[in-house]
């Protein structure tokens, strides 16, 4: 295998995508589909409309958009879905109200377990699987009244930010169907742009919650490590990767956090604080904050030409809103976090993919990529896990520092623009050679080294229509304050709103 994980030895057929979807057929957007989360969940249950209209409205807009982009997967059977939503109806009909996603309907990321219904990975290996148990967040979503609809399309094991697998194909770009989704989060944030649901589910490694989000215009939330519980093998590690919301008002993206959010004892680092804390009042003066800008760290990260540029202008609005805008960083060798990320992470990925390995014949279905981290894995020795996760804490203590002088550090989202859906990940970024499958999305490794929380908003489009990101960082365990930063700047900028999808076919 290849050391850059190459993806030229894939199975014939799993090339990541044909021809561009066609535009949609003109047809009037249910309002239904087009309220957002707070407003749909008021709606409903102060009975203005049913859980049978909404789930009807979403089934047939699902209908519509979703065969062009390719975003949600193991769709469940309507008939079925609407028993569901009659049986909210009775419920309220006798006072009885779940919670906030009362009558939602939600498709799961398709990494994450729901009981009942097939979770694939992305992968040939787990394509009948299905679990017995629901992901911790997924009962937590149950249990505010979701009702869960199928999955969103992922990558293979949830490998590459890029939305493409064998299973299922590939999903396409919410604002220019012949590009990349993104990743891994990219079905979720496709559905959630196009209204195909209310608010989404997500996870994030190196970029899965904040790259799709930039590439689709949507809001993507990176939680702090134990923020949202997960039972997991390694009870006592933490992971890399963490679950978050995605959502297309930060209201929302508040609300389903505090739904996703809390201490479970399954997972005994999980976040003790009370999840109702994130939905305290949004609106704050931000007069004397002190915000760092990052953006290449120097010359160290390269960037596709134009991200950069609408990112500084995207800065311009924190101005605006009283911030005090400087370029600076924490004192640390950022490539020393980028050297130290790839073991950690070929550690956590490869144990959690070896006994698939470990088989030949399930071996071979697995993409190059996926055996690329085992065989890393499988070369690393205790003490260079420890070497590496003590950097990792050394870069954590960097950061801590940091944040005792700024208040906020922002970083672009993404370092290209969304790619020709057909090309798996992108081998070069202005004249540079990326040596991996993922060092394209190295300006995500030091949140994602940090354990700090990032919020991804979007920045604007370029000259072709094409969007892109910014991170909002906080420190440790500080999600409020990202979301109050995200608030103001998104009513300062409202490009969620103003620049809607095409495909919808509302312009």
């Amino acid at each position: 295998m290849a050391a850059t994980g190459s993806t030229s030895e894939r199975r014939e057929g799993a090339d990541p995508a044909g021809e561009a979807a066609a535009p949609a057929r003109s047809a009037k957007v249910s309002e239904i589909v087009m309220m957002n989360a707070i407003e749909l969940a008021r709606a409903i249950q102060s009975r203005q409309v049913s859980c049978a209209e909404v789930m009807s409205a979403y089934l047939h807009h699902i209908g519509r958009i979703n065969p062009q982009v390719n975003a949600i997967v193991s769709l469940q059977d309507p008939d079925d879905l609407m028993k569901q939503a009659r049986e909210r109806d009775d419920a309220l009909a006798h006072g009885g109200c779940m919670g906030w996603m009362h009558g939602f309907p939600q498709a799961i990321k398709d990494l994450s377990a729901t009981k009942g219904i097939r979770t694939t990975q992305g992968s040939p290996i787990l394509e009948d699987f299905v679990p017995q148990e629901d992901a911790i967040y997924v009962e937590r979503i149950k249990r505010a009244g979701g009702i869960i609809i199928g999955k969103t399309n992922t990558p293979e094991f949830g490998l590459g930010s890029q939305t493409y697998n064998p299973v299922f194909g590939t999903t396409l770009n919410a604002h220019d169907p012949s590009k990349t989704a993104g990743g891994s989060s990219g079905g979720a944030a496709v559905a959630l742009a196009l209204r195909m649901l209310p608010v989404a589910d997500g996870s994030d490694h190196g970029g899965s919650l904040r790259n799709p989000a930039a590439f689709n215009n949507v809001l993507g939330f990176r939680t702090s490590y134990g923020r949202i519980p997960a039972a997991v093998p390694d009870a006592f590690n933490s992971s890399l990767s963490v679950a978050g919301p995605m959502a297309r008002s930060v209201p929302d993206l508040a609300m389903l956090l505090s739904v996703l959010a809390g201490y479970d004892p399954r997972a005994p680092l999980s976040n003790r604080q009370d999840p109702a804390q994130v939905v305290e009042p949004l609106r704050r003066d931000f007069r004397g904050t002190r915000v760092a800008w990052a953006g290449s760290f120097g010359g160290y990260l390269r960037f596709e030409p134009g991200v950069l540029d609408l990112c500084k202008h995207a800065i311009g609005v924190l101005e605006t809103l009283g911030c005090t805008v400087e370029e600076a960083w924490p004192d640390y060798p950022v490539d020393r976090v980028w050297e130290n990320w790839q073991p950690l992470r070929a550690w956590q990925v490869g144990c959690k993919l070896k006994e698939f390995y470990a088989d030949p014949a399930k071996r071979a279905l697995m993409k190059p990529e996926a055996q690329w981290e085992v065989e890393r894995g499988l070369r690393l020795s205790a003490f260079e896990v420890f070497d590496a996760s003590v950097v990792r804490s050394s870069w954590y203590q960097a950061v801590r520092r940091f944040f005792e002088q700024y208040d906020y550090l922002i970083l672009p989202s993404a370092q290209v623009f969304p790619f020709d859906a057909r090309t798996h990940w992108p081998r070069q970024i202005d004249g540079v050679k990326m040596d991996t499958y993922h060092r394209w999305m190295e300006v995500m490794i030091p949140v994602t080294m940090s354990g700090c929380p990032a919020l991804a908003v979007p920045a604007g489009f370029n000259e072709t229509g094409l969007p892109t990101g910014l991170q909002i960082v906080g420190p440790n365990h500080g999600e409020l304050a990202c979301l109050q930063l995200a608030y103001a700047y998104d009513t300062a900028t409202s490009w969620i709103s103003k620049r809607k999808p095409p495909l919808l076919g509302l312009s």
